[in-house]
């Protein structure tokens, strides 16, 4: 018998700063503060759109050595927007707070990242539409992205329903 999620419900965080943290995530991903726990000094964030009790929790524990890139534990938490221009965006901000890591197209998703003060990485994702993800249905490339030309052909194409719409099926 296996376990049967629907989705990946939030993701905590250990952070060094818990103040500088917030201030990140409220300015980068518009996340708002939506439940404190002082004993644990701890936040609950929330997405703006989002009908979930909260999507982030934060946990101040000080300063620490920052983990080596490739040991083991989590690499980067992905969140996905509705539309390819949304991504353009999201590039833009991130290189506006200096979090802007890199980027690259994995067939059906095109992706940009970022670290957060802490150095925490995450990815910013938008899915093509299901119906196109042709070769990709079983493939994750690492290519190269061409942002300009992705927008160009999909501006304005919201994927982040068919979430549920596929569930449904």
């Amino acid at each position: 018998m296996t376990v049967n999620p629907v989705r990946l419900n939030h993701a905590v965080l250990f952070v060094s700063d818990l103040e500088r943290s917030i201030a990140f995530y409220e300015t980068a991903f518009g996340l708002t503060v939506m439940a404190r726990e002082p004993r644990a000094n701890a936040a609950f964030l929330r997405l703006r759109d989002s009908g979930n009790h909260h999507d982030l929790g934060l946990f101040g524990v000080g300063a620490q050595p920052p983990r080596p890139r490739g040991s083991l534990g989590l690499y980067h938490l992905a969140w996905q927007v509705d539309t390819i221009d949304e991504l353009e965006q999201a590039r833009m901000t991130l290189a506006e707070l200096g979090a802007f890591t890199g980027e690259s197209s994995h067939g059906a998703t095109k992706s940009v990242y970022g670290a957060d003060p802490d150095g925490n990485e995450f990815e910013v994702m938008w899915m093509l539409p299901r119906a196109h993800w042709g070769d990709f249905e079983n493939a994750a490339p690492v290519d190269r992205l061409d942002l300009a030309k992705d927008v160009a052909r999909w501006s304005g194409v919201r994927t982040a329903a068919e979430l549920n719409r596929t569930r449904d099926r």
